[in-house]
């Protein structure tokens, strides 16, 4: 497990092979085997804004996916 600061309450956790994208506290992307995904649950406009930026052509999925895989579950 790696915990990456990469901006202003924006970190990357690698875990399992996965790369999951935090803001603030809350995993909201993803980026396994290859494929980005995103949350579908509206957040706050900053967050909106950090999910963006990071992911491209990203697949929705809902919230209680990202939080279980941040649980690694």
């Amino acid at each position: 497990m790696k915990l990456k600061p990469i901006g202003a309450n924006k970190t990357e956790l690698h875990i399992d092979g996965a790369h999951i994208l935090f803001s603030y506290r809350t995993p909201v992307a993803a980026w396994i085997d290859g494929e980005y995904f995103k949350t579908d649950k509206h957040w706050s406009k900053t967050t909106t804004k950090h999910i963006n930026s990071w992911v491209h052509l990203a697949t929705e999925k809902p919230q209680s996916f990202f939080d279980e895989l941040a649980r690694g579950n």
